[in-house]
């Protein structure tokens, strides 16, 4: 296999198609805007800068690796040459659904469909599909070049052979993939989600304050990042997503999310993509105290 194409080139995407193209795999990044192709190549780039400054790779490593990335808007022909597809939308059913129903009209009968989703059931993404065995999850943790763990999630109808493939392939990729069943949340959601869920109800119901819970965690629980700050890192409408495919999914109030993230959310803090959450990103990169008028 060396034909790997991305779908969506966030934050995720991009962090795919770098880690592909570093191992040496021909990828085509694929995204419907132009200037978020251009960013997601300018963001592998410093990326790449960063791994250079740290003695990791060469600039000749750098070269080769963006040289490995090819960028399309049209999924046509971003997918007609691949052998395993990988998307990494926004994290909604919906448009899941819709891209995968179009990438199984558009790629070759015997490519891999793989989606990068952390919650959403590759089961029902399958179903979409005329080759449900070939549908599975590839959840990459963020930042993707750096973190070594990969949920590989079968659907009902995902064939040993393609899991088999894709355990292995994530190997080659210097990763950990570690096997997981199709439940909402899968296993890192399900457990972190409602802890960040928690952290933020002990906020809202004025137990402590931001820096007071995220130091608790850290401190007495060696977590190298609080609850709230990572909530911010994730993006909270990624963890609301998560939080509501979960409820819906198990019907359990445990599940719920907390009213603070859902009135967050509305009002455009997102954490650091937005430049606020529970801390203030807008002039600096340093954390500082949001108004807690949110609470």
């Amino acid at each position: 296999m060396k034909n790997v194409t991305v779908i969506g080139a966030g934050t995720m995407g991009n962090g795919i198609a770098h880690t592909f193209a570093q191992s040496g795999f021909n990828v085509s990044l694929v995204d419907i805007s132009q200037p978020a192709l251009d960013k997601g190549l300018s963001t592998i780039a410093k990326n790449l800068d960063r791994m250079i400054a740290r003695e990791k790779i060469t600039e000749a490593d750098k070269k080769s690796t963006l040289d490995n990335i090819t960028t399309f808007t049209e999924l046509e022909e971003g997918v007609k040459n691949a052998e395993l597809v990988v998307e990494a939308a926004t994290e909604n059913v919906d448009l899941k659904i819709k891209i995968f129903g179009q990438m199984d009209a558009l790629a070759p009968q015997d490519c891999i469909l793989a989606t990068n989703t952390s919650s959403i059931s590759i089961t029902q993404i399958a179903a979409q599909t005329t080759r449900p065995e070939k549908v599975i999850g590839m959840h990459f943790m963020n930042p993707v070049p750096i973190m070594k763990l990969v949920e590989i999630i079968r659907g009902y109808s995902t064939s040993d052979e393609v899991t088999n493939t894709i355990m292995e392939l994530s190997k080659t990729l210097g990763k950990t993939p570690t096997e997981v069943n199709d439940y909402p949340g899968f296993v890192a959601n399900r457990i972190l989600m409602p802890m960040i869920n928690e952290a933020i109800e002990t906020l809202y119901n004025g137990v402590a304050g931001v820096q007071e819970i995220d130091t608790v965690m850290k401190l007495g629980m060696a977590h190298p990042m609080g609850p709230l700050q990572l909530a911010d890192f994730i993006g909270l409408d990624v963890c609301l997503s998560i939080l509501e495919v979960m409820y819906d999914g198990f019907k359990n109030p445990k599940y719920a999310p907390c009213p603070l993230l859902v009135n967050m959310v509305m009002a455009g803090k997102r954490g650091v993509k937005s430049g606020e959450g529970f801390y203030d990103y807008s002039e600096s990169r340093k954390a500082e105290h949001v108004s807690k008028s949110f609470a």
